[in-house]
């Protein structure tokens, strides 16, 4: 099963980092999060990806063209150019690397991928999130119920304290739950590839007419998770996730 990301976007929440590179190279760890995603799909056994590029998506291809001799020692040939890495890359994984437009929706995105999803079942997140939702488990439901797509349903980062009133009297000051929020979507889908023909063209967002009719036409189910997950929206979502990674309990951090 392949594994679609969309990381093209401009990233522009993120500008303080996102005016130099692309948003899912900006680095947790010293790793791009593009790695944290690929990594944490390919501990459950996925390990072809297709990513959807467009802002600035020279970067994300210079540094995995350059990921074996940039991670090893290496020896260079003068004569002939000739480079030798002294040590294979621990990761053996499969990259589809796709310009899917500078200015191009989502949606969009994923419609000019439809030759390299072909007719299988596939697998699709977003570039900039992190989770440890169980992508085994996602993939059983999502077979499970036989419709064409599954959303991860998550809770949505808890930010704010909450005020316990009486009246105009505080009562308490309280830590607001994650737990006590709405659900949101998550990223981290399972699609069957007849979602495509939902995508009208370049400016559709994935987000609005493809799944709202996926949702009306009883096509859309909802895979419930209740951990960890952490989207990279700002320098605040970005320095969390830092902290978290150097703390050695990245709660993303699935792998040995």
């Amino acid at each position: 099963m392949k594994v679609v990301i969309l990381a093209g976007g401009f990233g522009t929440r993120l500008s303080e980092e996102t005016s130099s590179r692309p948003k899912p190279m900006v680095e947790i760890g010293g790793r791009p999060m593009l790695w944290h995603i690929m990594k944490h799909y390919a501990t459950h056994g996925l390990t072809e990806f297709v990513l959807a590029l467009g802002y600035k998506a020279e970067m994300v291809r210079g540094y995995f063209l350059d990921y074996r001799t940039a991670a090893h020692d290496v020896s260079v040939r003068l004569a002939d150019g000739a480079v030798t890495a002294h040590a294979a890359a621990s990761e053996d994984w499969t990259l589809h690397l796709i310009d899917t437009g500078l200015a191009t929706q989502t949606g969009g995105r994923l419609r000019r991928l439809r030759e390299w999803i072909a007719d299988e079942t596939f697998c699709l997140t977003y570039g900039d999130g992190v989770s440890n939702v169980d992508i085994t488990k996602l993939v059983q439901f999502h077979r499970a119920h036989g419709r064409l797509a599954t959303v991860t349903a998550v809770r949505p980062p808890a930010r704010f304290g909450g005020l316990d009133l009486d009246g105009d009297r505080v009562r308490a000051f309280t830590e607001k739950s994650q737990a006590s929020a709405g659900w949101i979507n998550g990223g981290f889908f399972v699609l069957e590839p007849q979602v495509l023909d939902l995508i009208s063209g370049d400016d559709m967002l994935w987000e609005h007419e493809p799944l709202e009719q996926l949702s009306q036409d009883g096509q859309l189910r909802a895979f419930r998770h209740e951990g960890f997950w952490q989207p990279m929206d700002t320098l605040r979502d970005l320095r969390l996730l830092e902290s978290l990674w150097q703390s050695g309990q990245a709660p993303w951090k699935t792998w040995q």
